[in-house]
């Protein structure tokens, strides 16, 4: 209809976002702990907007995993499992390999391209100290990988895998203080330059060292984290 204004319906969105974007880092980040509470009213409050675009964000939030709504309505923070971490380390550890190894064999040039520019980001976070955006640069390497290995279904599971581990990649950071080694950002180069060479022996050795350090890192950095704050 003429003369109707669509800038509320953007301003909605853009609250949407926001609130979305804020809490997704900040649950990410740990400054929301697995099992917090999450208040709508108070969200409102703090964001200053209705209570409807709060909820659309926390809709948005839970299909990510990051929030559970209980039978009762409230709203928390989505645990970690950590008494079955083995099996999603399991998982973690399979899909590293298999899909660098797909994408040292079907890879494309253009796909080398988008591996490498992630690749960037990531380093340049890593020099910055920046925790999530390491873990979001991480992400989009790996999904990049696994895009190049042309197979939908181990893409699919590997995001799956990606996304749900952000949180267990934040204490992999914390555990160097976020001081990442400049010998893991390496790691990561040996990886392009062994898919670029179709080398999937190579490509699935690297893969699972890398993934198997990361597993070690943080069952590491768990079990001194509960010698030094043992449960009452």
């Amino acid at each position: 209809m003429a003369g109707t204004d669509p800038l509320p319906e953007r301003r909605r969105g853009s609250g949407v976002k926001l609130v979305y974007e804020q809490l997704r880092d900040e649950i990410l980040d740990l400054a929301l702990p697995p099992g917090c509470p999450i208040d709508e009213v108070q969200l409102a409050e703090r964001f200053g907007m209705s209570r409807t675009p709060i909820r659309e964000a926390l809709v948005r939030l839970a299909s990510d995993g990051l929030v559970e709504t209980l039978p009762n309505r409230s709203t928390l923070v989505a645990n970690i499992d950590f008494l079955n971490l083995h099996t999603f380390f399991d998982a973690l550890t399979l899909m590293y390999r298999v899909t660098t190894r797909l994408a040292a064999t079907y890879h494309r040039p253009e796909d080398l391209d988008i591996i490498r520019a992630h690749q960037a980001r990531f380093a340049a976070a890593v020099e910055r100290q920046d925790a999530l955006a390491m873990i979001a640069a991480n992400r989009d390497f790996h999904a990049a990988i696994a895009e190049a290995g042309r197979n939908p279904y181990y893409t699919g599971l590997f995001l799956r895998v990606l996304d749900e581990g952000r949180r267990l990649l934040r204490l992999y950071y914390q555990s160097f203080d976020d001081r990442l080694p400049v010998e893991y950002v390496h790691e990561h180069e040996a990886m392009i330059a062994a898919i670029a060479a179709r080398d999937t022996a190579l490509c699935d050795r690297l893969a699972k060292s890398h993934a198997d350090q990361i597993v070690r890192q943080i069952q590491n950095f768990l079990a001194r984290d509960q010698r030094q704050n043992p449960p009452l």
